[in-house]
């Protein structure tokens, strides 16, 4: 390999540490009006009128504008399409946008929502999964029939025969919270209008064709009238998928009104109120098992509260349930998983997409399973996991590319896991250290619940002087997806990296790549850029050929030289192979295509081959505990990741770092605190996320299991670094003083509240 495999720099590191970078809050159009929504004071009301009329006098002010001047349908094109633009008959949640205005200043925009009024009949909120399931509970949507706005079963073998059969049953409730993204840049889109009556938006997003069609939709335009260019992004975790949709149509709207380029930036406050979140999580978990650790049974009833509206809530309730049993043999599955609707902020993506949720509870379900039967946490694990061969839930038999007991392998022994675990028991006093793990797998892309979406596009020029350029359709929102696929372009044609420049993406330029999220783009658009790579080397080969006396079939690429592959001579140097086929008029510009290797599922029995390929990780933390002041510290993780084939290893180790400090931070802190329904708080200052300052040290271990139908064998694993950490940190903590939490994050109140119901000193 050339490049691949290689820790090369980051492509992008030297604009964004030098602030080079430009973000869409850095862009200015001439005439640009500043935005600014007006947001619901209420969990739940009848809107009974709107008056814009004062706020139209407010001088600076260009534009007004609630649900009856949306020019095109007001709805935000995601799933079911039921969540409004702006709010009409009613508003759902606290914080929903209603109205919005354009004006010369931000001074001057505030000034005018203050004089919007709006009366509203309140009404009785619904906040909590319990009360919306409940006998008698109000409709709270009318297209989430029973307060569901999606519901996935899985069905494998017989459960009931599955417990008959078990030596041990355990039972047990789990509750994980609310995760807020807290992307360092804020939500922000800029809508100009352009040249006969079409739109271009410029902003931060994960999902430019998303943001197209909700453009168009709202401004009843046709596609081929909206350009979407992605900004330079500062971060997404999910959180920019579904809803910059909603942001780009506010100042579409008012642009097409006031037909002046329309800036809307969100605060923080604003951002964290009005935009999705990870659903919270109440999950219903029983297992059975054998006296020697085998599993009989699992069964699962798994709850997500979605808010308001749908948004992609079907498809994270769809993945969680795939991912429910965990990554374990058994033979005897019932899942039943249902998203439901509550008068609280729309949930959607997040790293993960609603599996950190049920895998807190089967990887906590697994300890306690241990402890009933007298086993360790690793044998239990390696009784059951899963192995090439195996059958998941779905029935999906796992072919190829699949590393789960390396990893736990690894992962014990860089750890000292045994000498550690017999250490730490020995621990007395008011300081106690503890030790634990978790084992998760992950189905990469959409699978088989967005198959339809399951595309990519790219486009490869190269140019006179052998540079190359390339443009995909998927996004870098920090995850390094530049340097990545800059990395495959150079393997392919034999070159430096420092010779491949990747366009700003753009959807004028490449066909519809589907979405940034899923752990896809290494492998969708790599695998797109790849096919258009190889287009041009097929018309570079027939020139090769001539220059090489060889036939075309035996040109090869490497090292910024092109050779015969029997090596009977030193070759060219791509760049005079470049500048004969430039003479010769050779086309060398293709558009890659790329669709994802085959998925299947049944609906009515959650059969099938849910996934095309799996990555799989194991984490183990190490904690102490202060019983003092009931404070957990994270001393250690060691993570140990099967990704196929890590293309920049130094970028997975940084993934691995960032989404460590993710799933500590869902473990042990971030809680989102709600009043009536009324967020209270809605900062970085009361939303606690950890630091530099908390983070532990990171042990990431790379274990390589080469995907053949990947990009030079990878397969993502973006999202995966987070979602085991949690339940290894609560399980560490168990370890640390004997008592065990069943409800996540373990912030000091709640394991005050622990330690004093199991009869634990805490002075």
């Amino acid at each position: 390999m050339n490049v691949v495999g290689k820790s090369v720099p980051r492509v992008d590191a030297f604009d964004k540490v030098t602030g080079r970078a430009r973000f869409v809050s850095d862009l200015d159009f001439a005439d640009q009006l500043v935005a600014k929504v007006m947001m619901s004071p209420h969990p739940h009301a009848r809107i009974i009128s709107i008056d814009t009329g004062q706020a139209k006098q407010v001088p600076g002010v260009k534009a007004v504008i609630t649900a009856r001047d949306i020019p095109g349908e007001n709805a935000v094109p995601v799933i079911k399409n039921d969540m409004p633009l702006l709010a009409d008959d009613a508003v759902l949640y606290y914080g929903q946008p209603v109205a919005a205005v354009a004006a010369e200043t931000a001074q001057a925009a505030e000034e005018a929502l203050k004089k919007i009024t709006v009366e509203y009949e309140v009404l009785s909120a619904v906040l909590s999964v319990e009360e919306a399931i409940s006998d008698g509970a109000p409709q709270i949507n009318d297209e989430a029939e029973g307060n569901i706005h999606a519901y996935h079963k899985i069905r494998k073998g017989n459960v009931e025969e599955g417990f008959a059969a078990a030596d041990v049953i355990i039972e047990q409730t789990y509750r994980t919270p609310y995760q807020e993204h807290a992307y360092l840049e804020t939500q922000g889109m800029l809508a100009v209008p352009d040249h006969e009556g079409s739109m271009t938006v410029y902003g931060s997003m994960q999902c430019p064709f998303y943001v197209r069609e909700g453009v168009a939709h709202v401004l009843g335009i046709s596609l081929n009238q909206v350009r979407v260019v992605q900004c330079v992004t500062g971060g997404g975790f999910g959180g920019k998928e579904d809803v910059p949709s909603l942001v780009a149509g506010i100042p579409a709207v008012l642009a097409k009104k006031s037909n002046r380029p329309v800036k809307l930036i969100l605060t923080r406050e604003e951002d964290m109120i009005m935009m999705s979140k990870r659903h919270p999580g109440l999950i219903y978990y029983k297992t059975g098992a054998t006296k020697d650790g085998k599993l009989t049974a699992i069964e699962v009833t798994y709850y997500l509260n979605g808010g308001g509206y749908s948004t992609l809530s079907p498809v994270v309730m769809w993945r969680g349930a795939v991912h429910a049993a965990g990554p374990y043999k058994c033979t005897n599955v019932k899942v039943d998983a249902k998203a439901v609707a509550t008068n609280l902020v729309p949930c959607g993506a997040y790293r993960g997409f609603g599996t950190p949720q049920v895998l807190f509870a089967h990887e906590t379900q697994m300890d306690v399973l241990a402890e009933k039967l007298g086993m360790s946490p690793v044998d239990i694990r390696k009784v059951n996991a899963l192995e090439l061969g195996d059958e998941t839930s779905t029935g999906q038999q796992l072919k190829h590319s699949f590393g789960l007991k390396k990893t736990l392998d690894e992962a014990l022994k860089k750890s000292s896991w045994d000498m550690k675990r017999r250490e730490y028991e020995k621990d007395s006093g008011t300081v106690r250290r503890g030790i634990g793990l978790s084992t998760v797998f992950y189905g990469m892309g959409l699978g088989a619940g967005g198959a339809h979406m399951a595309r990519a596009g790219a486009f490869v020029q190269v140019h006179q002087d052998a540079t190359i350029n390339i443009a995909v359709g998927t996004t870098e929102m920090g995850q390094g997806m530049r340097t990545v696929l800059s990395q495959i372009a150079a393997e392919e044609f034999g070159v430096d990296v420092t010779d491949v420049h990747m366009l700003p993406v753009d959807t004028s330029r490449v066909p519809d790549s589907g979405p940034t999220v899923a752990s896809r783009s290494t492998t969708l658009s790599g695998n797109a850029i790849r096919d258009g790579c190889k287009k041009i080397k097929q018309n570079l080969a027939r020139v090769a050929a001539e220059m090489l006396n060889c036939k075309t079939v035996d040109v090869g690429f490497n090292s910024g030289r092109v050779y015969a592959r029997d090596l009977s001579s030193d070759g060219v140097a791509f760049a005079e192979l470049i500048a004969t086929a430039s003479h010769e008029k050779v086309h060398m510009a293709a558009q890659g295509w790329a669709i994802a290797p085959y998925t299947s599922f049944d609906p009515e029995t959650g059969q099938g081959w849910a996934y095309f390929t799996y990555a799989s990780a194991t984490n183990i933390a190490e904690v102490q505990v202060d019983l003092a002041t009931c404070v957990v510290t994270v001393l250690r993780i060691t993570a140990a990741h099967e990704m196929g084939r890590a293309i920049n290893p130094q970028q997975v180790e940084g993934q691995i770092q960032g989404g460590t400090l993710q799933g500590m931070g869902y473990g042990l802190s971030e809680e989102i605190l709600h009043q009536d329904g009324v967020m209270i708080n809605p900062d970085l200052s009361t939303y606690i996320i950890p630091t530099s300052m908390d983070a532990p040290v990171i042990d990431p271990i790379i274990v390589e299991e080469p995907f053949p139908d990947g990009p030079f064998g990878a397969k993502g694993f973006g999202e995966l670094p987070l979602m085991g950490v949690a339940p290894a940190v609560a399980n560490a903590v168990t370890h640390a003083i004997g008592a065990r939490s069943f409800e996540i994050p373990l912030t000091p109140e709640r394991l005050f509240q622990l330690l004093k119901q199991s009869n634990q000193d805490t002075r």
